[in-house]
């Protein structure tokens, strides 16, 4: 591949849709080769909009492995969470783009079915026109109106209400990180609403609650129990806004937070760690 062929240009919008519709890096690398293959054996002269001739094939693709993974993920041991990218913090100056990849999205994206979130991420994200999106995922466009309707209805009900300024989000990160440094029950409840949620992702592979966890002092309760003696705590940038990384011996796993009223309402943690291995170069994601 050149720099100036139409798949490197795009690489990184290409990269976003994958990642988007399957909320795994891994699988969108996968489905990104899939489609260069596709894209090298076509007549480029039959191609008037690589753009979007690009977007299709990577949608289809994403289509056919979203799929496969939508049954495999019915037997994940505990919490499914998407993976985590750490991104630069320039990502969350375009704030749809930080909206449509943050953790809390993209786990409510993982309650649509496949063409559905196909038809959402599509529509709602990269505005794409109806009719192409009907050519990506094989329905006609008075289809894909009704099903972009209904998904949008579905996200709606279900993401975070309140959307906050980076100063506030990172304002109560900062005192989250203090709280948790301490390990004092009071001063982490202090930081959270009181009946905040917490997800956690270990895949089997890492400790981690099976089941979202509801309240502050239960909450605040676990997260006392992280060994300070043991771990290292940064703020860094994940999927466009300010988050965490905690390394305990070595072992990374990272804390993401929604925020209203000046309080963490929701924590996701990840520890899987066949989903932390992008966690030391930032991941360039466009629209």
């Amino acid at each position: 591949m050149t720099e100036d062929d139409p798949f490197v240009a795009h690489r990184s919008l290409l990269f976003t849709v994958a990642y988007e519709m399957l909320g795994s890096a891994a699988d969108a690398e996968d489905v990104l080769q899939e489609s260069w293959l596709r894209w090298a054996a076509v007549d480029r002269a039959g191609v008037r909009d690589p753009r979007s001739y690009l977007v299709r094939t990577v949608t289809r693709q994403a289509l056919n492995r979203l799929r496969t993974l939508t049954r495999s993920r019915e037997d994940y041991v505990g919490e499914w969470l998407p993976e985590p990218l750490l991104t630069s913090p320039d990502v969350a100056d375009d704030v749809e783009l930080a909206e449509s990849v943050s953790i809390a999205m993209l786990t409510v994206l993982e309650t649509l079915g496949p063409v559905e979130r196909a038809v959402f991420v599509l529509r709602e994200v990269f505005d794409v026109p109806y009719a192409e999106i009907a050519e990506a995922v094989g329905k006609s466009a008075a289809a894909v109106r009704q099903i972009a309707r209904r998904a949008r209805d579905h996200v709606a009900a279900r993401q975070p209400r309140v959307r906050v300024s980076r100063s506030e989000q990172q304002a109560v990160l900062e005192r989250f990180l203090a709280a948790l440094r301490t390990g004092e029950i009071q001063e982490l409840m202090a930081v959270m609403a009181p009946d905040v949620v917490m997800v956690a992702d270990g895949g089997g592979l890492a400790s981690a609650a099976r089941v979202p966890l509801r309240g502050a002092e239960l909450v605040a309760t676990l997260l006392s129990r992280v060994d300070r003696s043991a771990s290292r705590t940064t703020a860094v940038w994940l999927n466009g806004a300010p988050a965490a990384r905690i390394d305990t011996d070595g072992r990374p796993a990272t804390v993401s937070l929604v925020v209203a009223d000046g309080r963490v309402t929701r924590i996701y943690a990840s520890a899987n760690p066949r989903k932390l291995t992008r966690l030391d170069e930032p991941v360039a994601l466009a629209r």
